[in-house]
């Protein structure tokens, strides 16, 4: 017997489309489930949008406004991937309205808002589930396990890479990311984000860092209708991006590790370059997100002029075996996704959190603020455990 699960998306850009068809897919790759997510409202304020969405993907109701969907009974979980400023208002308020929610990062503007959709979550005894999709790569999952078995020894230091050139056009349109009142932190949240959970998922807590910040394209124009995702604009009025275009950053690790993090959203040539290579007094791994399903492992005791070994995950990694059948054939990044809302799924069928959860957004966001804190004070910042 399966049950039906009454489901919403609150704002339809890129990732709330995602997001829908990831439970369109989840139970078609995890047939054990036990629970059938049933599309019932899309809440969407720019016109059309939300009417489009239910023709494509068949919603029952459509809204601009997302407090219809805090108040339908009919609706028992919810995505929230509407723009970071509104992340904390309607993830409490669904939360206080006994809706479990599925929320992408960076939960906020800050890392009281993360906290506050934390807290309304565990007062409401809800399920809730962050978009920390890279940490769902089976290749990542792997990597975890083999640090975590010492094959490559005691981990010595890490460096976490972010480059994008989603934002490197100068004609890009000065919209909500680029203000700190809407979009807060800017390629902090965007991509930072992503790094600390990998960072925290892979070597654990991070006690301390040093952070450099900058901002390489100072002016956008406005643009003069509605937007969705990086749209340009030319000839409106030009207004100052107010937050990062970059970020590095120093880390130290309470394990003792230390590790170097970059991000970067105007990197021209650069299309999605993320990845990691972490050291340990024994060997190495090595995972680009580019060639997802595959790692770089270097494992021995030669330690000068040690090998290092392409190996390609398979149904022993991860979530593998639910999309594939065999070592190397390829996943995608939409497959990341239905891994996230098969494990939100079943935290709520099961009462227990599966996955990144909204504490691991806080340490995240707490991480970043650290960042910020250290970019103005050119010293080093700890950050709260």
């Amino acid at each position: 017997m399966v049950d039906s699960l009454g489901v919403a998306v609150v704002g339809f850009g890129w990732m709330g489309r995602v997001h829908t068809q990831a439970y369109a897919r989840v139970l078609h790759h995890y047939p054990q489930l036990g629970l059938r997510p049933q599309l019932i409202t899309v809440a969407e304020e720019v016109p059309g949008r939300a009417e489009e969405a239910a023709a494509q993907f068949g919603f029952a109701a459509t809204t601009r406004d997302w407090r219809d969907v805090a108040a339908d009974p009919r609706v028992q979980a919810v995505s929230i991937t509407a723009p970071n400023f509104l992340h904390r208002e309607i993830g409490v308020a669904m939360a206080e309205a006994g809706k479990h929610i599925w929320i992408e990062k960076p939960v906020g503007l800050s890392a009281a808002d993360a906290r506050a959709v934390a807290d309304a979550v565990a007062t409401a005894g809800v399920q809730g589930a962050v978009g920390f999709n890279y940490r769902n790569a089976p290749a990542v999952e792997a990597a975890r396990e083999l640090i975590a078995s010492g094959a490559i020894g005691t981990v010595t230091h890490v460096r976490i890479r972010l480059f994008s050139d989603y934002a490197a056009h100068p004609e890009g349109a000065l919209t909500w990311r680029y203000e700190k009142e809407r979009g807060g932190s800017g390629v902090l949240g965007d991509l930072a984000s992503h790094g600390t959970d990998l960072a925290r998922h892979l070597l654990g807590d991070i006690e301390s860092l040093t952070a450099d910040t900058a901002v390489f394209i100072p002016e956008r124009a406005r643009p003069t209708g509605a937007t969705a995702g990086h749209t340009r604009a030319t000839g409106g009025e030009l207004g100052p991006v107010e937050n990062e275009d970059y970020v590095n950053c120093l880390l130290r690790f309470a394990s003792g590790a230390r590790g170097v993090l970059e991000a970067c959203r105007v990197s021209v040539g650069e299309q999605n370059n993320y990845g990691f290579e972490v050291h340990g007094t024994k060997g190495a791994v090595f995972w680009d997100f580019r060639r997802m399903n595959e790692l770089g492992v270097s494992r021995g005791t030669s330690y000068q002029d040690q090998p290092v070994s392409t190996v390609y995950v398979g149904p022993g990694d991860g979530e593998f075996g639910a999309f594939q059948p065999g070592a190397a054939n390829a996943m995608g990044m939409d497959d990341l996704k239905v891994i996230e809302a098969h494990r939100f799924l079943r935290s709520i069928a099961e009462g227990k959190p599966y996955g990144a959860t909204l504490p691991d957004a806080v340490h995240s966001a707490a991480a970043l603020e650290a960042m910020v804190r250290s970019a103005e004070s050119g010293s080093w910042v700890s950050v709260p455990s």
